[in-house]
C-alpha cells in the first residue's frame, strides 16, 4: 500500500514521546489527564515544528488558532481551576472574604484573561 492509502504523511514529521509516568513534565497528574496534557503539548509542538520546517504557512496557522478559539480553550483551564479552588475553599468552610483565597482565584482568572488578550482576534 502506498502512503496515501495508509493516511500517512508524505514527508516525515517530528514527534514527541508521550509517557504515562508521573513526572515533573505532567505535574504529578494521574488518570486520563496524565495522557491529555502531554498529548496537547505534543500537538502544539508539532504545529510549531511544521511552521519552523516550512510545512505550514505561519499566517494560516495563526488565523486558525484565532478562528477556532484555541485561546479561549486554554484560558478555560485557568477559569475552571479558579472556580474549583474557590468551590473547594467554600466547601471546606472557608471565609468568603479571605484575602488569600480570593487572591489565588483572582490570579488564576487573570491568567485566563491574559491568555485571551494575548491571542485575541485582533493580533
Amino acid at each position: 500500500m502506498d502512503q496515501q492509502q495508509n493516511n500517512l504523511p508524505d514527508r516525515p514529521i517530528s514527534g514527541v514521546v508521550i509517557t504515562t509516568q508521573v513526572s515533573a513534565d505532567n505535574g504529578g497528574l494521574g488518570g486520563e489527564l496524565a495522557h491529555l496534557i502531554p498529548a496537547a503539548k505534543a500537538a502544539l509542538l508539532l504545529v510549531a515544528d511544521a511552521i519552523r520546517r516550512g510545512g505550514a504557512d505561519q499566517a494560516d496557522v495563526v488565523e486558525a488558532v484565532k478562528a477556532t478559539g484555541l485561546a479561549d480553550a486554554f484560558a478555560g483551564i485557568f477559569d475552571a481551576a479558579a472556580d474549583a479552588a474557590w468551590d473547594e475553599h467554600i466547601a471546606a468552610g472557608g471565609d468568603e472574604w479571605d484575602f488569600d483565597a480570593r487572591l489565588h482565584t483572582d490570579n488564576l482568572y487573570a491568567v485566563g484573561s491574559d491568555i485571551r488578550r494575548a491571542i485575541s482576534p485582533y493580533i
